[in-house]
């Protein structure tokens, strides 16, 4: 029961980082692609770590 926060966490920072990679294309901005690209990877690096420890 202890995973659910964690995944609700995990998908709300990878749609955040992807939508920030999508509207910074759009946009035609390399800034906040980056901070999407940078939020995906911290994303997956803190899930990774998380679900390691958890189990």
């Amino acid at each position: 029961m202890k995973r659910v926060p964690a995944i609700v966490i995990v998908v709300v920072g990878l749609a955040t980082g992807v939508a920030g990679v999508v509207l910074g294309e759009a946009d035609d901005s390399p800034g906040l692609q980056l901070l999407g690209v940078l939020l995906v990877l911290a994303t997956v690096v803190l899930g990774v770590r998380t679900a390691r420890r958890n189990s």
